[in-house]
């Protein structure tokens, strides 16, 4: 499988697997199970960290085990977490890639363009990294990871440009803001 190689010695067969498993093909059978039941749990936080660890032990080099990781700390407000998970996602993808391990020596690439699903997760995993520093207050390394998504994404098909909005936006008040509707019903006067 491409996750025993050295990024070096993956091939087109090992990236096209890559993008299989990142649609979540070939997960083994134990991991996904044990995926679904951690999901029909997800308030039980301790019992269904363990079925996810479990998972990622049987599979981890597979990056549904990481999405779903992810997922699990993003929507439960453990925003450290999930950012250390979109860290180990993004090291992932980069040695699929055969990319420098470190997002900010990566550079423009045509396979973004194409957005297959490999360097999708890729320019995705560094999108969550990016909100995540935001919303964690880290807003030089948010600031940076979104300069480099648009580097590498510069007809924004991950959507991060939605990420420069909120980040302009950051410490103002919407009214005066002329997309703001009590501002745009009242002609600029709020009841």
């Amino acid at each position: 499988m491409w996750s025993e190689k050295r990024a070096d010695d993956i091939g087109a067969d090992d990236i096209a697997d890559f993008d299989l498993a990142v649609l979540g093909g070939g997960l083994p059978a134990e991991a996904e199970r044990l995926i679904g039941r951690a999901g029909l749990i997800r308030g039980q936080v301790d019992e269904a960290l363990a079925l996810l660890d479990r998972a990622h032990a049987l599979a981890p080099q597979h990056p549904a085990t990481l999405i779903a990781l992810y997922r699990f700390h993003f929507y439960g407000n453990r925003l450290d977490d999930a950012r250390a998970i979109s860290l180990r996602a993004l090291a992932m993808a980069s040695t699929a890639l055969g990319l420098p391990s470190d997002w900010r020596q990566v550079g423009a690439d045509a396979r973004f363009g194409a957005l297959e699903a490999l360097p999708r997760f890729y320019l995705f995993s560094l999108k969550g990294f990016a909100y995540l520093s935001l919303r964690l207050g880290d807003l030089d390394t948010g600031r940076a990871a979104l300069a480099r998504l648009a580097e590498l994404d510069p007809a924004n098909k991950v959507g991060h440009r939605v990420l420069d909005d909120v980040l302009a936006r950051m410490g103002r008040d919407d009214i005066g803001y002329e997309d703001c509707p009590d501002v745009a019903a009242t002609g600029g006067v709020v009841a």
